[in-house]
């Protein structure tokens, strides 16, 4: 129990870690929470900050989660691995350093897919960059590439771990909640297609 516990908050603590805030603060002297959808994930540093503080968002969002998979394994095996996985997008997502207002954790939900399987990981960020590409829709291409991730890996790659599977399953729903205002823009036809800031 207390190999969970340990687990569980320095998954927590790492997902607190924000590229968003970091670099935001660090190039731009800016609170990006201040800007664009007030999100402090990858999209909306890539939107405000342009590509460079975009990238490195990405960067530290993926590492942060594969580091907390690691610590995972090594306490408690595969277990660790989903248990860091799930906790380490909550942190991201509502970091208590940062008064509950983080990202959507795509991008640590990333890191946890390439850790747990760097296979489906290429699958899921050729899915991303063809439905980006597509329909100039972030959010949509981050719903549906966690969403298709779980179905992936059950036919595609014989995935058949209880756990794992609904771990995948929770991440999916998580970046559905996260995306809420983003689901009713689409609905509505107003949804902000990608445009860079150089």
């Amino acid at each position: 129990m207390f190999k969970f516990i340990i687990c569980i908050a320095i998954a927590y603590l790492l997902g607190n870690i924000s590229g968003g805030m970091i670099f935001g603060k660090l190039l731009f002297n800016k609170d990006i929470r201040d800007y664009g959808s007030k999100n402090a994930g990858t999209t909306n540093a890539l939107r405000v900050f342009g590509i460079k503080a975009g990238a490195l968002t990405f960067i530290v969002d993926v590492l942060k989660s594969l580091l907390a998979c690691f610590i995972g394994m090594k306490l408690l095996g595969l277990s660790g691995i989903l248990l860091a996985g799930i906790f380490v997008v909550i942190g991201h997502n509502w970091p208590m350093f940062l008064n509950f207002k983080g990202g959507k954790g795509i991008a640590s939900s990333f890191g946890f897919i390439m850790f747990l399987d760097y296979k489906i990981a290429i699958v899921a960020i050729i899915i991303f960059i063809i439905i980006v590409i597509l329909t100039k829709y972030i959010s949509l291409g981050s719903m549906l590439t966690t969403t298709l991730v779980l179905p992936i890996s059950y036919i595609f790659f014989g995935y058949r771990n209880i756990y794992v599977l609904l771990t995948f399953l929770f991440l999916a729903s998580l970046s559905i909640f996260r995306h809420n205002s983003n689901i009713i823009r689409l609905i509505n036809g107003n949804e902000n297609k990608i445009k860079i800031k150089k």
